[in-house]
């Protein structure tokens, strides 16, 4: 069943998801697009039943208040303003709409049906792909991560072994997840998958590289140069997969909102990028991608895995990456996920990791002076990842997890717990 559709038109306001996510929760489907949209563009969504003007903070850009095109005031739709007086549709004085005023503009005034739900949402996907893809190929670069699996998992529903799946070892991986994702997806899943090492030639194109921007522009640029050469090996590759979601979109930037950080599959793909891109759960939030994999019949323990970015360790690994930084990272990293799972911890926290600055302090060892790195280990809960506060840990658990940092990593001589909610912090630190 199609899906009935309330856009929402960014008007320069810093609510658009959390109104979008308002109307999905009433059952029906919603997605945010440029205040610029043409009549044609928006004529080419499908069941489109209304449209929610949204007003804000960032409406003025370059001196000049946005609006959008007047010819959409002519094409039939009902139309609702937030913040954003106009004669010609329905007016809320609020920043945000009450419960009751959504209900009524998108049951009363725009008759849309409450028929957005998983189900319908991978049908409707899975019609997409194989229109779009017909009997050509997809490439997919397959982490083993919640994403990559459930961007799999629908591939397969729709194409079945049309999908190649190419998993890359850049170096920038936790500790054996190469290993454990061979051994699943190969091994168990008897998926198309072929492994690349390509640790020295990532490493190699990051060395002396210290900002955060270009160094996830050069892995997500890499992962694409990778994926071309894997695709000239094969016959009959057209497409690339990816698993973009929402909030990776919504942060890398819009006509009216500031970038907040560009992601390895939005912000670093080559201007000569040889694929069309496979992207269907760009408009899903996080928690809604999960479900997606639960209703695709992937197990919990794959959907509910840690989240990881794609550029891996990179952004762990604050500054310009160091070999032996990068193995602080990764050793850490697996001690505080062994701890926390021991703790009961890997189950209620949503997200949590360790990262290294590219700094030392002084510390004392074998009762001597030292001058070693620290270790960060942040651990944050949230829903959908546009916002996210800190888990308390038990001081016990942070002990223990100290102690042993401190005890089986090398340079280091300092742990810290980072206090930072999102916002202002990011989730990452790069």
């Amino acid at each position: 069943m199609k899906q009935d559709m309330i856009v929402i038109l960014d008007l320069g306001s810093t609510e658009n998801t959390t109104i979008a996510r308002q109307i999905r929760d009433l059952g029906v489907y919603s997605e945010i697009h440029p205040h610029d949209i043409t009549v044609g563009e928006l004529k080419n969504l499908e069941n489109v039943k209304g449209i929610i003007l949204n007003g804000g903070e960032n409406r003025v850009v370059d001196g000049k208040a946005v609006d959008i095109d007047p010819a959409l005031y002519q094409c039939g739709y009902p139309m609702m303003a937030i913040d954003h007086p106009t004669a010609k549709c329905e007016r809320t004085e609020d920043a945000l709409p009450s419960e009751e005023n959504l209900k009524a503009f998108v049951f009363d005034v725009c008759q849309a049906l409450a028929n957005w739900n998983m189900k319908n949402f991978i049908e409707d996907q899975v019609e997409l792909i194989r229109k779009q893809v017909g009997g050509r190929k997809v490439l997919l670069a397959l982490s083993g991560g919640v994403d990559s699996s459930v961007v799999a998992a629908m591939l397969i529903k729709a194409i079945g072994q049309q999908l190649v799946c190419v998993h890359v070892n850049h170096g920038l991986m936790r500790k054996n997840e190469s290993e454990s994702v061979v051994e699943v997806f190969k091994n168990q899943l008897h998926a198309n998958l072929i492994y690349v090492d390509a640790v020295e030639r990532f490493l190699g194109k990051l060395e002396g590289v210290a900002d955060p921007e270009q160094k996830r522009k050069i892995i997500g640029g890499e992962f694409i140069r990778v994926f071309e050469e894997e695709a000239r090996k094969l016959e009959g590759i057209d497409f690339l997969g990816q698993g973009t979601i929402y909030p990776d979109i919504i942060e890398s930037g819009t006509k009216t909102a500031k970038m907040v950080k560009s992601h390895h599959n939005v912000g670093g793909l080559p201007e000569d990028l040889k694929f069309e891109l496979v992207e269907p759960l760009k408009q899903l939030f996080k928690d809604e991608v999960r479900a997606c994999g639960l209703e695709l019949g992937l197990p919990e323990s794959m959907v509910y895995r840690q989240p990881f970015p794609g550029p891996g360790l990179g952004v762990r690994c604050l500054g310009a990456i160091t070999r032996d930084r990068l193995e602080a990272v990764r050793e850490s990293d697996a001690i505080l996920r062994e701890e926390f799972e021991r703790a009961g911890l890997n189950k209620k926290v949503w997200q949590y990791f360790t990262v290294v600055p590219d700094f030392k302090s002084v510390g004392v060892k074998n009762n001597a002076r030292c001058f070693d790195y620290m270790v960060i280990i942040r651990a944050i809960n949230t829903v959908d990842a546009m916002s996210a506060t800190v888990e308390r840990v038990d001081w016990d658990v942070l002990e223990r997890i100290t102690e042993r940092i401190l005890a089986e990593v090398g340079n280091v001589c300092r742990v810290c717990y980072d206090m930072s909610p999102k916002p202002p912090a990011t989730i990452e630190f790069e």
